[in-house]
């Protein structure tokens, strides 16, 4: 008998276990394994073996002899946007560094903007993604060069920028105008003064031990140390 190579039909037995009460005259029923959701979701392929991944790209023209690499691996997968983000955030890569909100509600988030509009979408943060996406649309649907889209999305994110700056800027003068403080807390000021009482001690210590270091120069050197400088030594 040859080896088997096709996977068994796992998930149909294991539903059919679950179906099905261990004694029929009881009613408990198996517990659900971990992996059975997801092996009904995504079912395993017909065969064990690796199949070789479809070549989305174009060959190389020119092919070098010897046994061919990486078969196995998957194509890389280039999207209209990669060149873009890229271009953007080699230009400004500060906006890396503002925190981003990665997580979507329901997954259609994408389907409530609309870019026509401007960079600016309700609900959604200014980010480096929005001038992106504003970009495509400039490109895709008023025919414009990538350099010009580009540069347009980019005047439409640096003047709301700005107005997020000024709008910022107003809203701490009126709140300092109120009497409300941004100074330093509680926690910081602790902090200053122990580092302030480290410091007053490191330097306090350094005396000490530059004392230490003088009295042990002297016994070594005089061998016999007088009665002052034992009882200075010793603690």
């Amino acid at each position: 008998m040859g080896r088997q190579t096709r996977p068994r039909k796992v998930y149909q037995t294991v539903a059919q276990h679950l179906a099905s009460p261990i004694l029929p005259s009881q009613k408990f029923r198996p517990t659900r394994p971990p992996w059975f959701d997801a092996v009904h979701a995504v079912p395993p392929g017909e065969i064990l073996t690796r199949p070789i991944a479809a070549q989305l790209n174009p060959a190389p023209t020119k092919l070098r002899p010897g046994k061919p690499r990486n078969l196995y691996k998957p194509q890389q997968i280039r999207f209209p946007e990669d060149s873009l983000r890229a271009t953007f955030y080699k230009d400004h890569p500060w906006e890396l560094a503002r925190p981003r909100q990665v997580l979507e509600t329901d997954g259609c988030d994408m389907y409530r903007v609309d870019w026509s509009r401007g960079v600016r979408q309700p609900g959604m943060a200014l980010t480096g993604e929005c001038v992106v996406q504003r970009q495509l649309w400039l490109m895709h649907n008023e025919d414009l060069s990538q350099d010009a889209a580009y540069d347009r999305a980019r005047h439409e994110f640096y003047q709301e920028r700005q107005m997020e700056e000024l709008t910022r800027r107003v809203a701490v003068e009126e709140a300092r105008y109120v009497g409300a403080y941004f100074g330093k807390g509680r926690l910081e000021l602790g902090m200053e003064q122990e580092d302030r009482a480290y410091e007053r001690w490191k330097s306090l210590a350094a005396v000490e031990t530059a004392k230490l270091a003088s009295m042990r120069t002297v016994v070594e050197t005089d061998g016999e140390p007088d009665d002052l400088d034992v009882e200075a030594v010793q603690p």
